[in-house]
C-alpha cells in the first residue's frame, strides 16, 4: 500500500483509518463528501500533513468515483449513511448511498484494474444472533432498512468478484466506538449527557448485548486484512468475541465518570420490536488465521480513552446532548 483511497474520510471510523495509514507512510487521498460550507467533517481535527490530499465528492455518482480512484492501489470504501433510526425515515437515500455507491466503487476499481477494494460491511446484516459466536456463514437478517442496504451493498461487491474476478473484500467491523463518534450511537449519547450535568439519562433498549470494538483496533484490522493476500471474494468479521449489554456499559461509564445518574426509557429512542438486534457477539476466527490480528483496547480502557476526549471543552461543544441525534 503506496497510494490509497478513503471514501467516508470525514466520518469517525474513516477519519482514524486515515491517520493510522498516514501514519504508515501511505499518500492518501481521502473523500469528504461535498456541501458548500467546505467542510471536512473529522477531517478538520486531523493536521495537514504531507501525504494527505483531500478531495470533495460523492460516491453516488459514477464518474466522480472513477476519478477519485484513479491511481490508487488500494481503496478503502467507508463512505455510507448509518444511522438506523433515520433509515426508517429516508430508506430510499440508503439504497442510493450504500448500495449504489457501492456499484460506483466496485465499477470504478474494475475499470482501473488491479486494485485492491475493501468494502466496509456492519454486522447489523446477522440481525439478533441465531448462535453464538456470529461467524461469516451466519444468515442474513435486514431488521432495518440500513441492514438491509448493506447486505445488498455486500453482495454487489462480491458478485463483482466472482464476474469479474475483483480483488475486492468484504470487511464486517462489529460495534465500534471512540473519540469522534457521532452522538446517535449509544456510548457518546452516554457521556454527553453525563457531561453536561444530566442526572436522567435519556436511553433507549438497554437488554440488547454488543461486541464492541475500540476504533483503533479496528482501523488496524482494516489494515492488515489490505496487506494479507487472497483476502479476494472473503468476508470477514473484525469483533473482539466478548459481549456486553448496553445496561453494563452505562454503568461502567457512570463509574469512570463518578456519576450520580439514572437513565430512562426514551420511547423516542426505542426500535420497532422486530427491527431491534437483540445479541451480537462475534466470532474472529477467520481474521486472527489470516492476518494475525487481535483486539489490544479492553473495553474499560477503550471507555476510559472517549470519555477523556469527549469531555475536552472544544469537544463537548461539537455535540448537542439535549437533542436526539436520529
Amino acid at each position: 500500500m503506496k497510494n490509497v483511497a478513503v471514501t467516508g474520510a470525514d466520518g469517525f471510523i474513516g477519519s482514524h483509518l486515515t491517520e493510522a495509514l498516514l501514519d504508515r507512510g501511505c499518500k492518501v487521498r481521502a473523500l469528504s463528501q461535498y456541501n458548500s460550507f467546505n467542510n471536512w467533517g473529522w477531517l478538520e481535527d486531523v493536521a495537514p500533513r504531507e501525504g494527505l490530499d483531500v478531495w470533495c465528492g460523492d460516491v453516488r455518482d459514477p464518474e466522480f468515483c472513477r476519478r477519485f480512484t484513479e491511481g490508487a492501489d488500494t481503496v478503502f470504501h467507508l463512505a455510507a449513511l448509518i444511522a438506523i433510526p433515520y433509515s426508517y425515515i429516508a430508506p430510499d437515500s440508503y439504497v442510493d448511498t450504500n448500495i449504489k455507491g457501492t456499484l460506483n466503487m466496485c465499477q470504478a476499481a474494475k475499470n482501473h484494474g488491479n486494485q485492491k477494494l475493501l468494502v466496509t460491511s456492519t454486522s447489523e446484516v446477522y440481525g439478533t444472533a441465531r448462535y453464538v459466536p456470529i461467524d461469516e456463514k451466519h444468515p442474513r437478517q435486514p431488521q432495518s432498512p440500513y441492514s438491509a442496504t448493506k447486505i445488498g451493498a455486500d453482495a454487489i461487491a462480491l458478485s463483482f468478484h466472482n464476474a469479474f474476478n475483483l480483488d475486492v473484500t468484504v470487511v464486517r467491523p462489529f460495534n465500534t466506538y471512540g473519540p469522534r463518534q457521532s452522538a446517535r450511537a449509544i456510548i457518546p449519547t452516554i457521556i454527553t449527557q453525563i457531561a453536561s450535568g444530566v442526572r436522567e439519562i435519556k436511553v433507549g433498549d438497554l437488554s440488547p448485548t454488543r461486541d464492541f470494538n475500540y476504533v483503533t483496533d479496528t482501523c488496524r484490522g482494516f489494515i492488515d486484512i489490505a496487506q494479507t493476500p487472497n483476502t479476494a471474494g472473503l468476508e470477514i468479521n473484525i469483533a473482539t468475541g466478548k459481549e456486553v449489554s448496553m445496561e453494563n456499559v452505562f454503568q461502567t461509564i457512570a463509574r469512570i465518570m463518578d456519576a450520580d445518574v439514572k437513565w430512562i426509557k426514551d420511547p423516542e429512542r426505542l426500535r420497532p420490536s422486530k427491527s431491534e438486534v437483540f445479541r451480537l457477539l462475534g466470532d474472529n476466527t477467520l481474521i486472527k488465521e489470516l492476518t494475525g490480528w487481535q483486539p489490544e483496547i479492553s473495553l474499560e480502557e477503550g471507555l476510559k480513552r472517549t470519555i477523556k476526549w469527549i469531555c475536552e471543552p472544544t469537544h463537548l461543544s461539537k455535540y448537542k446532548p439535549t437533542i436526539y441525534n436520529r
